[in-house]
């Protein structure tokens, strides 16, 4: 009986962002079977200890180093509802103009259920790509984000598998996703870090940090859609209904199965955090989030590793740095990513850390410094906490004519010696070769000979005298 029920529920189709009901099916583990799973976080040497919560799994990583500072149950896959909406806008900023005219299909209407949400698009209107992204992230609109997909795309089914590629690029290994908008599917699914590795790709955008922090948008009329309304942000921490300083932006989410799930960025003391809590009660998720984040300000801090850290840095200046330099004085040619920094407890120093060098340097290390060589990776307790590329400095030398830096002169040593080998080499071809031609040369008589030995002995007498001198 049991599992028949819960084979009818994994085939119900239920809405993403659903207002909530009481007696709700899907609720396999009540709150305090949720609160007694295990916090891995909390198993890492002197790492401060995390609160307890009802979530079933939840995660909070710093933005810019993706160090993970609080950790339950985070590579379980569960379903995302419309916290999926994340990567749907991800990918329309990356694959699409703002001014781009979005029109809406048959398709992407009617696909949803009619009681989903949506903001009341109808068949054959249109809004531009920067409506839509306030459609989408403000009122949680299923069509809008099907519309989109299909305007990116060609075709939902075309977009979804977009999604997919582009969750794996990241690095998200327990991700699949089967539609545009969240609505409830066996086969659409993540995980908590899987999402965080998403939402640090979607709060690098300016843009998208605004719209994801918009409490209420306002659509006008215009010739391609006629009417005139109000959106209303769902998120209590959007709206300030929960007040907390420093917020970026965030996503709500919700069907039977997934429950209340919440991704949440916001920005205090340097750091910016990402935290995703997935399946929980309402309005748990909202306090789960707050709890989450006062833990990590309150306990964790960033340290700028050029500026802490004199273990490591590349000394060059014996290979590239000299006053007599014939090229002028070099500089130090090597130098640490000035911006570069490692999440640590409050508790510890960057000493405590431990360190390696790779040269293995990936497109988003080269898109962050073009000129870094390598880069150094950073643990704390076995835990990755940040990283420092190793560049070519911009600032080497004096100042040029037009006022910028000079950039440093490199000298093949390897490279000079063979040039100097080669032109000794032919230096000493081309005399043999003088000389075999002089030896072998033909005079037009016997008096020319005899003329030509004469100049040779006096110019050999010359050059020896001039010797004693």
């Amino acid at each position: 009986m049991a599992i028949m029920l819960l084979s009818s529920l994994l085939a119900k189709d239920v809405y993403a962002d659903e207002p909530v009901k009481e007696g709700d099916p899907g609720k396999l583990m009540d709150v305090e079977q949720r609160k007694a799973l295990p916090i891995e976080s909390n198993l890492i040497d002197s790492w401060p200890q995390g609160p307890t919560i009802g979530a079933k799994s939840a995660i909070v990583m710093e933005e810019k180093t993706g160090t993970i500072l609080y950790a339950k149950n985070i590579h379980e896959e569960l379903y995302p509802a419309s916290t999926t909406k994340i990567m749907t806008c991800l990918l329309a900023v990356e694959g699409a103009n703002l001014n781009d005219k979005i029109t809406f299909s048959d398709d992407a209407v009617f696909s949803v259920p009619h009681d989903g949400s949506s903001i009341g698009m109808d068949v054959g209107q249109s809004i531009t790509l920067e409506q839509a992204l306030y459609g989408i992230m403000v009122g949680s609109a299923n069509e809008v984000a099907n519309a989109v997909g299909e305007h990116v795309s060609g075709s939902i089914d075309e977009f979804v598998k977009l999604m997919n590629k582009r969750a794996t690029d990241i690095g998200c290994k327990n991700t699949h996703f089967s539609n545009t908008n969240g609505l409830q599917r066996a086969d659409h699914y993540t995980s908590a870090y899987d999402l965080a590795l998403i939402s640090r790709q979607f709060f690098n955008n300016e843009l998208l940090c605004k719209v994801a922090n918009t409490p209420r948008y306002h659509f006008t009329p215009t010739a391609t859609q006629p009417d005139d309304f109000y959106l209303n942000n769902k998120n209590k921490l959007i709206t300030g209904e929960i007040p907390y300083s420093g917020i970026i932006g965030g996503k709500t989410g919700y069907t039977d199965l997934a429950q209340e799930t919440l991704v949440t960025c916001a920005e205090k003391n340097g750091m910016r955090l990402i935290c995703v809590v997935f399946m929980e009660d309402s309005p748990e998720q909202f306090n789960d989030t707050v709890t989450l984040l006062d833990y990590a300000f309150n306990n964790f801090t960033s340290v700028n590793i050029a500026d802490n850290d004199t273990r490591y840095m590349p000394d060059d200046s014996l290979f590239f740095e000299s006053d007599n330099d014939v090229f002028g004085k070099s500089g130090t040619i090597l130098r640490l990513n000035d911006d570069d920094c490692v999440i640590l407890p409050k508790t510890a120093k960057i000493e405590n850390t431990e360190y390696t060098v790779s040269y293995e340097l990936t497109e988003e290390d080269k898109k962050e410094d073009p000129s870094a060589v390598a880069k150094i990776l950073y643990t704390y307790k076995g835990c990755d906490v940040g990283k420092a590329l190793v560049s070519y400095s911009g600032q080497s030398g004096s100042s040029s004519a037009e006022g910028g830096a000079r950039k440093p002169v490199f000298i093949n040593v390897k490279i000079l010696l063979i040039i100097a080998v080669a032109i000794v080499i032919i230096s000493i071809i081309s005399e043999s070769m003088s000389t075999k031609a002089i030896s072998n040369r033909k005079f037009a008589s016997k008096s020319d000979r005899i003329r030509y030995k004469r100049r040779k002995r006096e110019f050999k007498k010359w050059r020896m005298g001039s010797r004693k001198f």
